[in-house]
């Protein structure tokens, strides 16, 4: 931090912010310039108001870009990796038929719920919801009743996955602005989407599902994949794929509790190399592996290989906004506006996790993207939890959590989200509105109400 930066008004470097919020909205919303050039374009402007000097203006910017992106695209490139080579075998097909053929015709939406909050895992909502769509209409086809009560718990399981579990992007890079422990938010994170899914969402969609009796959609239609129907691979194989990285980062996590109780020796070579496998990136590499290695006999190498190139592409975008967002980060800890931010929430006496629900709640509705709602969020509280004395880290990972569940609600007419929706579905917007943007509500107050409690209790 820079002296200006050090001694400036703080009225001043909050009056900056507020500013450059503005400005993004403006950008974004108004004149429709991409987030990733909107959030470079404000955090260059910001570092100059505030008094950054020229010649650490650019390194400020660069650091806080890189700083993200080296905790988000390896995990965001790993599990788009898997998710692609999953989607395009069939795993996503085998999963979801052999859960409704288990769960039965009367619990088929809690069937596909379930498939979709496994497959959630590696998979980005978009693409997961696109896989599962043809999945879920002809299952509702098949046993009737509103396309909804068979949709909506589908898309809720990837909405609540692809917003609170690590490897997604939001909070990964909400976790390392945080300085959260990614292992325990993995935790946090899956304990809180499965309550949080089913009150929501399945709970949520089997009342929409009665209320609103829409037509069946005609969208039947996949990625630009065809699935073949020979080489489908087994339950047991698609299910040990996805458990597999959680359980090593779960033995990680296991490892470290055992080391801090004392009944390990964690300098023990053992204990290091098996805490080291659980690490996020190398539980992904290791599961990507295993893929390669299942999956090469009917596939082939260069056919694999094509798919881990083609799931790279459609991810870009998402990594470098998030990469964007940590620069603004970045700026915003340089100029001293953070922790203005900071001795003001102290001053008024907001707890820290209230005021990242409401923060990222108020970007989430006026910008639409729940990624730079929760990007820029994580980067102006960050100085706020820095300054915070006597949080756990269980306590960083519920401040991750609300901050995720404020980027969640109130999805409307400027999130690709409620339109890829509305139209999968073929809903008209009022109806999307009275259905998904509620459902999304409740999903994202629920998370917050469940940490916030967590918090006050843990």
């Amino acid at each position: 931090m820079n002296l200006m930066a050090q001694t400036a008004d703080p009225t001043f470097l909050l009056s900056v912010a507020v500013l450059a919020i503005a400005a993004l909205l403006i950008l974004i919303i108004k004149l429709k310039i991409h987030a990733f050039v909107s959030l470079t374009l404000v955090s260059f402007a910001t570092a100059i108001v505030t008094g950054v000097s020229s010649q650490d203006v650019v390194p400020t910017m660069m650091s806080g870009f890189g700083g993200t992106l080296a905790s988000v695209a390896l995990l965001v490139g790993l599990g788009a990796m898997i998710g692609k080579i999953l989607e395009v075998t069939g795993g996503a097909k085998v999963l979801a038929d052999k859960l409704v053929g288990r769960f039965g015709e009367k619990n088929a939406p809690l069937a596909l719920g379930i498939a979709s909050l496994l497959f959630g895992f590696p998979i980005f909502f978009d693409a997961g919801l696109i896989v599962m769509m043809p999945i879920i209409l002809s299952v509702a086809a098949r046993f009737g009743g509103s396309p909804l009560k068979y949709a909506l718990p589908s898309a809720g399981a990837f909405a609540v996955m692809h917003g609170f579990v690590p490897p997604h992007p939001g909070p990964v890079a909400a976790a390392d602005l945080l300085g959260a422990n990614i292992g325990l938010l993995l935790f946090v994170g899956i304990s809180v989407s499965i309550p949080t899914w089913y009150i929501g969402a399945y709970l949520f969609g089997q009342y929409a599902g009665k209320k609103f009796n829409i037509p069946l959609s005609k969208a039947f239609f996949n990625t630009d994949t065809i699935i073949d129907e020979s080489r489908l691979p087994k339950f047991s194989t698609v299910i040990s794929i996805l458990l597999l990285p959680l359980m090593l980062i779960f033995m990680d996590t296991g490892l470290n509790t055992l080391a801090v109780a004392g009944m390990l020796d964690s300098s023990s070579p053992l204990v290091e190399f098996l805490r080291m496998l659980g690490k996020t990136p190398i539980a992904l590499m290791i599961t990507l592996l295993v893929c390669l290695i299942i999956f090469a006999k009917d596939f082939g190498m260069a056919k694999l290989e094509k798919l881990c190139g083609d799931s790279l592409a459609p991810i870009c975008a998402v990594i470098l906004v998030t990469g964007a967002g940590g620069m603004f980060g970045g700026v915003l800890r340089a100029s001293g506006i953070g922790d203005a931010l900071a001795g003001v929430l102290s001053d008024t006496g907001m707890p820290v996790i209230l005021a990242a629900f409401v923060i990222a709640t108020c970007l989430r509705v006026a910008q639409g993207s729940a990624t730079v709602a929760l990007t820029t969020t994580a980067a102006l509280i960050a100085p706020v939890v820095a300054a915070t004395s006597g949080l756990s880290e269980l306590d960083l990972c519920f401040i991750v959590i609300a901050i995720a569940g404020g980027a969640t609600v109130l999805s409307h007419f400027n999130d690709s989200g409620f339109w890829l929706v509305s139209r999968l579905m073929e809903m008209d917007e009022k109806t999307t509105l009275k259905t998904w943007t509620v459902m999304e509500t409740l999903l994202g107050t629920i998370a917050f109400i469940i940490v916030a409690l967590l918090s006050m209790l843990l």
